[in-house]
């Protein structure tokens, strides 16, 4: 039983309405740019105000660079992701959106370089070329997962303009292992839990991000090419498939939590300490996310519409930009001490 009939009546005709972002898209995507640029550069003074916590130092600079790394993971992840999708749909359009994953990949290299160039420098921010010991990267376990994310950037960067396709999956992966190992250092208790965590916290983040920015570009050229009915079947099969990756991000996110905020000191630390402040807004943003979710899959089930969907998928989108700053602040944060 399918989510939604699919319908192949052109738009104009008696169909469904094209999504037209108009005035409302420009300002969806200045609001996403901006909050995306202003909480990494912004949020660590606030977060910090009154805690007693000294920042580490260039913590602007490196919840910026790795709000953009983030992004560029969820990019071409979100991509292959719906292309699988759609290729499960029968009588789907073979017309699929222009691929962002060259320029994500490129802007994913840029910021793993510059994180890679602040562990050269014994993870401060480099005055000149001249601090920056390139050697030692290779010295350090830190070292090596940077230059590992720089490298499989790189290599997705060429796989997207070559036509890797498919390929792609594993530079990415790459990323998302280093970032997980990076997250737990040895002196941890049990590290590789903490890595298992993140890995698969990361990997499902991207998917749900990526894949909606994707699943909703697809609908809307399947729309402007009067064929909305798959498209709207696309964006109710991504929904359904989303419903599990949520739970295992908040599964993953509260274990997390809980490893590192002990439950008898978790509500103390949520408001005295700047992590515990970037991940309580964070939480509250994941609830309203997945409010607009649910919103979302509701109208595709009952609206007389299912592509009236599109506008609460569309603040969606903007809601999960904002998620992906607020982690990329939460990265450079001090880790909480269990108390």
């Amino acid at each position: 039983m399918t989510l939604i009939r699919p319908t192949a009546e052109p738009a104009g005709a008696g169909g469904p309405a094209e999504p037209r972002p108009g005035t409302g898209g420009a300002v969806a995507v200045l609001v996403l740019v901006t909050l995306g640029a202003l909480i990494p550069l912004l949020g660590p003074p606030a977060a910090l105000s009154g805690t007693g916590e000294d920042p580490p130092p260039g913590t602007a600079g490196i919840a910026l660079l790795r709000t953009v790394l983030f992004a560029a993971l969820c990019v071409p992840v979100g991509e292959l992701f719906v292309q699988r999708l759609a290729g499960r749909l029968p009588g789907a359009p073979a017309a699929r959106p222009r691929s962002w994953a060259p320029y994500a990949a490129g802007a994913g290299f840029l910021a793993a370089l510059g994180l890679a160039s602040m562990v050269a420098t014994g993870n401060l921010v480099p005055g000149s070329p001249a601090e920056i010991d390139v050697g030692g990267l290779y010295e350090s376990r830190d070292g090596k997962l940077a230059l590992l994310e720089v490298n499989a950037f790189a290599l997705a960067g060429l796989l997207a303009l070559s036509g890797g396709g498919r390929a792609q999956w594993w530079p990415m992966a790459a990323v998302a292992v280093a970032e997980a190992l990076r997250a737990h250092p040895t002196v941890e208790h049990s590290p590789m839990v903490g890595s298992a965590l993140t890995l698969v916290h990361v990997a499902c983040s991207a998917l749900w991000v990526g894949g909606l920015v994707y699943a909703l570009r697809t609908l809307r050229l399947w729309s402007r090419l009067g064929r909305p009915g798959p498209g709207a079947a696309l964006l109710g099969l991504y929904a359904r498939v989303a419903v599990a990756l949520l739970a295992a991000i908040t599964a993953t996110g509260l274990w997390s939590t809980l490893r590192r905020m002990p439950p008898e000191t978790v509500l103390e630390q949520l408001t005295e300490t700047a992590y515990g402040r970037v991940l309580l807004a964070k939480v509250l943003l994941v609830g309203a996310v997945a409010a607009l979710a649910l919103s979302a899959r509701h109208r595709l089930r009952r609206a007389a519409d299912p592509l009236s969907a599109y506008v609460p998928a569309r603040a969606e989108v903007v809601a999960l930009g904002v998620v992906v700053a607020v982690s990329g602040l939460l990265t450079a944060l001090p880790v909480p001490i269990r108390w």
